[in-house]
């Protein structure tokens, strides 16, 4: 059966609120006001992401409500943010900032002009897109500001070409690089790419057609594992992204009707999935337990290989790490945990704990939750007191806890984005149906 809306904590709980106190404290120190530009990650002269930058826009709501930032500073930050990408160059200028409407994964911090030789990506613009969005539907006043906000954050949206960016089997393709074309891989299989298809479906100048998102899910995988059915993608994260905007509770589209089930249900499943894999521990790795999962696209201690208590390990750095098909190499991000709360709160919250009382891996740094840590690794010397932990802080990990804490404790960012025609026509044209979408929601 499609999932329930999970039970509520008391919305005072000061754990809730001390993780996005933490998290949220990225976002304030680590943009740059003159342009709205958030940083990756932190290290030194590192490039802004745009994904990070469309979590920002969607985290500022939030933190309006629970008092970490004033109505006028929320909306002077996303209006730095949205006059930029408005005024920013688009072109086949392998300097531009973005083309077609779509924009460069990472910026250069200061200039806004593309970093390194990035791809236009196709989801991390996606991303973008979900905060403007979020940002027009919260901020519906009637100021000049607000205004500009709102007309901002459409033009933006519907500039992008998504039939562009269409393969010839109707996927989308990952990105574009003006000096090579398209990348050959495309949105095929589960993952947090609902969102993408969803956006890409809904516009009302380029969409895709309802063909397309049926060609991405005929690529899906069902598996069974641990005695669990679900919709398979390894990395946590994907069963988390595209619900830190969407509600998915209730609604479903032909796959999940067929199943039962709905994606929220899904990602609970995913999720038990994570924990159960951790406690059965197949690979031997330090520090898996019940209270000591989550496994995703993350930082890590290598590249390297070590011959750790006689097995030789191979620890990789930022890979898509996944269970229980996919590469696994003893590290866990915190924050993916958090992030699943409003999923499974009964196993989420036990290892919360874990990780901020037990490991001390949240309150002594200035934004709580570093990327990621490893219990098995040790240093070429042979000693690694405690293992290894990531010596950075990603936006792109600490967004969703913003998000997905909030989601948890009041639902504000699934209900603004059950406001926003976008999202509601994305939806249907899909073929969900159901819940909220059948219920007479009245959409911007």
């Amino acid at each position: 059966m499609p999932a329930q809306p999970p039970s509520h904590p008391s919305a005072a709980d000061p754990l809730l609120q001390h993780l996005q106190d933490k998290a949220f404290a990225y976002f304030r120190c680590e943009t740059n006001l003159a342009n709205g530009l958030v940083a990756d990650k932190t290290a030194t002269d590192w490039p802004a992401s745009i994904a990070a930058t469309g979590l920002a826009l969607s985290c500022y709501p939030v933190a309006v409500e629970r008092g970490l930032l004033s109505r006028d500073a929320a909306i002077k930050r996303t209006l730095a943010t949205l006059r930029f990408f408005r005024d920013s160059p688009q072109g086949t200028e392998p300097d531009a900032s973005g083309y077609r409407g779509f924009y460069y994964h990472f910026l250069d911090m200061q200039t806004g002009r593309r970093a390194w030789q990035c791809e236009l990506s196709t989801v991390d613009s996606a991303f973008l897109f979900a905060g403007m969005l979020t940002a027009a539907a919260y901020f519906d006043g009637d100021s000049a500001g607000q205004k500009e906000i709102r007309d901002t954050a459409n033009f933006l949206y519907q500039r992008a070409e998504w039939p562009w960016a269409q393969a010839a089997d109707g996927t989308l393709g990952h990105g574009w690089h003006p000096e090579s074309g398209f990348i050959p891989h495309r949105w095929q299989g589960y993952d947090e790419g609902l969102l993408l298809y969803v956006l890409a479906l809904g516009s009302p100048t380029h969409p895709l057609p309802p063909a397309a998102y049926a060609a991405w899910s005929s690529t899906y995988e069902w598996k069974h594992c641990y005695d669990i059915d679900y919709l398979y993608c390894g990395p946590l994260f994907t069963h988390q992204l595209s619900q830190a905007w969407i509600d998915f509770r209730g609604i479903q589209d032909a796959f999940m009707r067929d199943k039962g089930i709905d994606y929220f249900e899904n990602s609970r499943r995913a999720t038990q999935v994570q924990q159960r894999y951790a406690s059965d521990n197949p690979l031997g790795f330090s520090g898996y337990s019940e209270h000591c999962w989550g496994i995703t696209a993350c930082d890590g201690p290598g590249p390297a290989t070590r011959r750790i208590d006689g097995i030789e390990r191979r620890f990789e750095d930022y890979v898509g790490r996944g269970v229980p098909y996919g590469f696994d190499d003893g590290t866990l991000a915190p924050w993916v945990v958090a992030a699943s709360l409003p999923f499974a709160p009964e196993i989420v919250l036990p290892t919360v704990h874990h990780f901020i009382h037990t490991l001390q891996l949240h309150d002594a740094h200035p934004y709580g939750f570093k990327a990621s840590f490893n219990q098995t690794w040790v240093d070429p010397s042979g000693r690694a007191p405690g293992g290894w932990v990531s010596p950075y802080f990603f936006g792109l990990n600490l967004g969703p806890i913003v998000l997905m804490v909030e989601n948890h404790r009041s639902g504000l960012p699934w209900q603004l984005m059950r406001g926003c025609r976008a999202i509601v026509d994305g939806l249907r044209r899909a073929g969900f149906d159901g819940g909220w979408l059948d219920a007479g929601q009245q959409h911007a």
